[in-house]
């Protein structure tokens, strides 16, 4: 049995489609989990009640931790430690391997512009902090020789279907609706973003290769980073929209934020957006010569999908 947490999730959705690759036997939990595939076991559970975690991963060998919990500083500080103790203890208690799929706010900011497996952590935000604190809880039982886990790692990401990314929300919607698209602080810097179809196969292949565990790698991403203005540009091609961008300062976020609560949450995390944004998947690539999907090829499958 292979689990995953947050199943109906941007990744769990995707993710459980590439699992039948290696098993017929695949249980989504989440608080109202649909069938993706039609052996699929459908485990309901809010997994932040004591005892659900224990239950939804009893029977399983490897778990998949892929839940997206609410984007906001107080939700992540209270509910993201207790559910990885939680997934932790019951991959020891149940001995299941776990997988986690992780972003890269632990980075030290000056690390930003070349980011890889070895980055140095040191995280400039209070969101951040928190995703450093579970990643140690994890790296620590499995330094311990308590844990077999990895980290899957990927930058921010956009995909078909992926409804609640960054691009979706201030690019493609947009450019549907012709308005201008809107970028972060400076849209001539470049920003590295991650296909979901590539990391959902990716993660699925790391969980079922029994020597990647206990390491950090980095999901496959086109090393041929575009700027902001060059990403959406593709966008705006493939739509025949404008390519007009709007690029929103840190004070404009900060105003808005009063208003629309998801943007108040930005504000800390800006730095990503004012310099290089570049994430090496190097090790990955050439452990496993994967051939990621480039932005051209990318952009085109979100926009074909968004057309059906």
């Amino acid at each position: 049995m292979q689990t995953i947490l947050g199943a109906n999730g941007t990744i769990g959705s995707v993710l459980a489609k590439e699992l039948t690759n290696y098993t017929d036997k695949i249980r989504l939990v989440s608080r109202n989990p649909r069938k993706v595939n039609s052996t699929d076991e459908l485990f309901p559970a809010d997994l932040s009640e004591p005892g659900a975690v224990d239950q939804a991963v009893a029977g399983s060998e490897v778990v998949y931790l892929v839940v997206g919990l609410d984007y906001k500083l107080s939700v992540w500080e209270d509910k993201w430690p207790k559910l990885m103790r939680a997934t932790i203890d019951a991959c020891i208690k149940h001995n299941a391997r776990l997988v986690f799929f992780d972003n890269v706010y632990m980075y030290d900011k000056w690390e930003i512009g070349k980011m890889t497996e070895t980055s140095a952590i040191n995280p400039p935000s209070r969101k951040g902090a928190v995703r450093k604190e579970i990643a140690g809880m994890l790296l620590d039982e499995v330094k311990a020789g308590k844990l077999m886990a990895l980290i899957a790692r990927s930058a921010d990401f956009y995909g078909p279907g992926n409804e609640k990314s960054f691009v979706t929300e201030m690019v493609y919607k947009n450019l549907k609706k012709e308005k201008r698209s809107n970028w972060f602080v400076d849209a001539d810097k470049k920003h590295s973003f991650t296909f979901t179809p590539d990391a959902a196969k990716a993660t699925a292949l790391l969980g079922n290769t029994p020597d990647a565990y206990n390491q950090v790698w980095h999901l496959p991403t086109d090393k041929n980073s575009l700027t902001g203005r060059q990403f959406i540009d593709l966008f705006a091609r493939e739509m025949n929209a404008s390519g007009k961008v709007t690029v929103m300062p840190v004070w404009m976020l900060t105003i808005l934020g009063l208003f629309i609560p998801i943007l108040g949450e930005m504000p800390e995390m800006m730095y990503q957006y004012d310099r290089d944004y570049l994430f090496d998947s190097s090790k990955f690539d050439k452990r496993f010569s994967f051939t990621t999907t480039t932005y051209q090829d990318g952009v085109r499958q979100t926009v074909a999908a968004g057309r059906k």
